[in-house]
């Protein structure tokens, strides 16, 4: 403290801020009043425009007569740590700093976290339950259970009136208007209210139509959800056969039943959005799905079209009609080319014998008439020989179903195609009758 003048009796006299500043120093440097929960009756709320509440914290004596008062103020950024909503008469714990507003000389708690008192009870009880329960293994993934992707049927353990239901249906209804939504009606709050539930459970397992199973309540206290933090009830969602939706509270609400169940929702209208699938959107994919299947079927016939059409070509060009067009063409060619070749060597011949003789000239004459003669007869023998020929001469040629020549009955047999060819073209045939001779 700063030394203050002295008076006519050389006492020091300080001045107020100096006192004050003092006392702030003093209570500032006392670690027991930095961090310290205070617990009491609320009194004189007020919540400022600026964001700040300002209240006090009163002790009654027999619940009447006022024994103490705190005041209090909880600044704007701490606002997020309230465990719910306070007023004029609520039993809360306080916790914070206590320290001297040095303008007013008054010192005050400076508040960080308000809840309602006993919930410190309630959430060491709630850690000691959920230690418990995760080292016996209820709370690991193995023993989690799908959520039916395609779901027709939701059972619903929750209050028969409310909010819940009637989120959980505008929820289920406008994903998927056909989708059946069963109520078992429960306590989710009280005494009982663990057992209404349990037996909800326990009664929509026996139902073969449900699917999946939602539990949930809207948001509150810890006292108001303890239910879902009772270790019986755990077990039921645990032993549950169908897989579970935990939808209790609101976001940062979490429960015993949040972690034991298949899978846990912030919220009730989360649960149905999770439970439900969107019927639009399957229509929507079943009907891609049948655009892309005709799609692939019109491309593999397509391919298997451009295949037979490759395959009707090569085997147009291997048969018989086309090999004996090609062996005509042939034999047309080597004619003409040797009746040329020919008609060069009678050139060559009479130019040889032009300067001879007479009689050497009559004589190479009718030698060359004579080899004429008989080349021709060469080919017309060659040309009598080709298939062709015959076939215009009322030959046919016949092949079976497997592409063998006919050559004999034992080629064939009653029922049989036959391709018959004769000179302008083929004939498809049945066997009608076999007789051997």
């Amino acid at each position: 403290m700063e030394i203050g003048r002295l008076n006519s009796n050389n006492k020091k006299i300080y001045s107020v801020s100096d006192v004050n500043g003092y006392l702030k120093r003093v209570i500032d440097g006392d670690v027991f009043l930095d961090n310290i929960s205070i617990k009491g009756e609320v009194s004189n709320y007020k919540d400022h425009y600026s964001g700040h509440i300002y209240f006090s914290i009163k002790e009654s004596i027999n619940g009447k007569d006022v024994k103490s008062v705190l005041p209090c103020v909880m600044f704007r950024s701490y606002r997020g740590n309230i465990d719910k909503p306070f007023k004029d008469g609520d039993k809360v714990v306080c916790t914070g700093k206590i320290a001297v507003y040095e303008r007013d000389g008054k010192y005050q708690l400076y508040v960080k976290r308000v809840e309602a008192e006993g919930k410190g009870d309630l959430h060491k009880e709630f850690l000691l339950l959920k230690n418990r329960l995760e080292e016996m293994g209820m709370f690991s993934d193995i023993y989690k259970k799908p959520i039916p992707k395609y779901a027709k049927c939701i059972g619903v353990c929750t209050a028969s009136t409310g909010a819940v239901i009637n989120d959980i249906r505008n929820v289920a209804f406008r994903r998927n208007p056909y989708v059946k939504i069963v109520l078992y009606p429960c306590k989710v709050q009280g005494d009982g209210a663990a057992d209404s539930v349990i037996k909800g459970i326990e009664y929509l397992n026996t139902m073969d139509e449900v699917d999946t199973i939602i539990i949930g309540r809207g948001g509150g206290s810890i006292e108001d959800l303890w239910c879902f933090n009772e270790e019986k009830l755990a077990g039921a969602i645990f032993a549950s056969e169908k897989p579970v939706i935990s939808a209790v509270g609101h976001e940062v609400d979490f429960t015993i039943a949040d972690f034991v169940a298949d899978m846990r929702a912030p919220t009730p209208s989360a649960a149905a959005e999770l439970a439900v699938f969107d019927y639009n959107e399957f229509e929507n994919n079943i009907l891609k799905l049948n655009r892309d299947l005709n799609t692939a079927i019109t491309s593999k016939i397509n391919m298997n079209k451009r295949k037979v059409a490759e395959l009707e070509k090569r085997l147009e060009k291997a048969s018989p009609k086309a090999k004996l067009k090609s062996n005509k063409a042939t034999t047309e060619l080597l004619k003409k080319e040797l009746m040329s070749r020919m008609t060069e060597k009678i050139a060559d011949y009479k130019n040889f014998i032009s300067n001879k003789d007479t009689t050497m000239k009559h004589l190479m004459e009718e030698k060359s008439l004579k080899t004429r003669h008989d080349f021709e007869m060469l080919v017309e023998r060659l040309c009598m020989m080709s298939p062709l020929e015959k076939l215009k001469g009322g030959y046919v040629y016949a092949r079976n179903g497997k592409g063998e020549t006919l050559k004999s009955v034992e080629n064939t047999e009653v029922g049989d195609k036959l391709d018959i060819y004769v000179k302008d073209g083929r004939i498809k045939a049945e066997v009608a009758e076999i007789e051997r001779i």
